[in-house]
């Protein structure tokens, strides 16, 4: 989950970028980002699996890889190799961005009777396409930063989470298994989910910051221990599951579809551009230049693994990654922004990643508890469009924009029929309220003068 905004300089860093806490001070604080991050990485690859109905099996193959990539991600964007990487305290993870179009185009084709593995091979064949794109976007960064403009952006990243939002709320009244066997929203699915919602909002009105940085964590572990006093979990996939798990590159095969792609492609720009926040962000906690050649090179490398990523991600079976923003939180707190930190983070995902068991235990949350804290989250996504939107003059123009574009995106969401007698192309396209939205407000963005003064 990314963000735009750009937390204040800290007055005071305990350990520089270059500088190599001692190994315990090193462990502590690779835990307190490790907290941080586990379940935003988890939480996508398992409501998609829900959703389209993955067998236990193939879920903890790719919760595992989802560990595994994200952890070589924030190798490669901590240590820098060449022109891979930010060369800062970044971490890296499986992005929510792409949930609810990957959801919405794959329960499709589920619905017109495509296999759930034929399903996967094409949503694993466009998360590889797609990351050539967003490799290519961070090798033409100041063109593709005019033409999609903050304004662009935030209605995007609103949008997502606008739409996102529905998925929270299915997860929250069992999922569609519960829709399925007539479970959905009774009053033992409504409990669990209230609890992980209500102990987070609890949590975070706390006044201790490490205790605000893991109220996630600590109310899926709540939510997780009711649910085992209801016997409520499931552990098949952790019987299941091998004791090692050997990366096996495109288990599902692969394959492609455009009514999926076009959705992924705007997504893919609009996270470059949060790439390029997030990285901005971590550079002024840093105390590194946030501006001039060191900056530039820093954002093209981030941008450039976000994608170089994602390909891995799609090539061992999971789905695409993105700069965190997370992780600045805990820099804040800790002190500590020793890219040599995130080694340590890099080296506990894959491991976590690589023994499936650990993917196993997490899949056996039930959907309702998963579905308490994935509101939150889905809802902190459209609170950072909000954000983004916030930081830009809304003058006639602007509120022109954003007025169609979320019209529009949040209309065919909501009403699919209107696409009805489309022709089949351009309705694959529209079908994704994230992508009809998105083009508008490019499109508005970029042929609608913008005038200096206020109209």
């Amino acid at each position: 989950m990314s963000a735009l905004d750009k937390p204040p300089v800290t007055d005071e860093l305990v350990f520089g970028l270059e500088d190599r806490p001692k190994p315990l001070i090193s462990l502590l604080a690779a835990l307190q980002h490790l907290l941080a991050i586990i379940v935003p990485i988890v939480t996508p690859g398992l409501l998609i699996c829900q959703a389209l109905g993955v067998s236990a099996r193939d879920t903890n193959l790719i919760v595992s890889m989802s560990l595994v990539i994200s952890g070589i991600a924030t190798f490669v964007q901590c240590k820098r190799f060449g022109p891979f990487g930010a060369g800062l305290l970044i971490v890296q993870g499986t992005s929510f961005n792409f949930v609810g179009p990957l959801i919405a185009g794959g329960a499709l084709m589920v619905q017109q009777g495509t296999p759930v593995e034929a399903v996967m091979a094409a949503i694993f064949g466009v998360v590889i396409a797609g990351s050539f794109v967003e490799m290519g976007v961070s090798r033409i960064l100041p063109f593709v930063k005019r033409l999609i403009s903050p304004l662009v952006t935030g209605i995007v990243v609103l949008m997502i989470g606008l739409t996102l939002i529905k998925v929270g709320l299915i997860s929250m009244g069992g999922g569609f298994s519960a829709m399925a066997d007539g479970t959905f929203a009774n009053a033992e699915n409504l409990m669990l989910s209230g609890v992980v919602l209500g102990v987070i909002v609890v949590l975070n009105r706390i006044p201790l910051v490490w205790m605000r940085s893991c109220a996630i964590v600590i109310a899926l572990a709540v939510g997780y221990a009711l649910a085992g006093y209801l016997g409520r979990l499931d552990f098949t996939g952790m019987h299941e599951a091998e004791l090692f798990q050997v990366p096996m590159p495109l288990h599902f095969g692969l394959s492609f579809s455009w009514s999926l792609f076009i959705p992924m492609l705007v997504i893919y720009l609009v996270t470059s551009l949060e790439a390029i926040g997030d990285v901005t962000a971590t550079s002024k906690i840093s105390r590194q230049p946030v501006e001039g050649p060191l900056w530039m090179q820093r954002i093209k490398g981030g941008v450039l693994v976000n994608g170089a990523n994602s390909l891995l991600a799609g090539l061992f079976n999971t789905f695409p990654s993105s700069v965190f923003a997370q992780n600045n939180g805990v820099i804040q707190l800790t002190g500590i922004a020793s890219r040599h930190i995130g080694l340590w983070i890099a080296t506990m995902l894959v491991i976590l990643g690589l023994f499936p068991s650990v993917a196993g235990v997490i899949q056996a949350v039930p959907e309702p508890v998963l579905g308490g804290a994935a509101l939150v989250m889905f809802g902190a996504v459209a609170a950072a469009g909000i954000n983004i939107i916030a930081g830009v003059q809304l003058d006639r123009r602007a509120l022109l924009i954003i007025s169609v574009s979320l019209a529009l995106g949040l209309g065919v969401s909501q009403v699919p029929e209107f696409l009805a007698h489309m022709p089949a192309a351009l309705r694959n396209v529209l079908e994704s309220g994230v992508a009809t939205g998105g083009i508008c407000a490019l499109l508005m963005n970029w042929f609608l003068p913008e005038r200096k003064a206020n109209a």
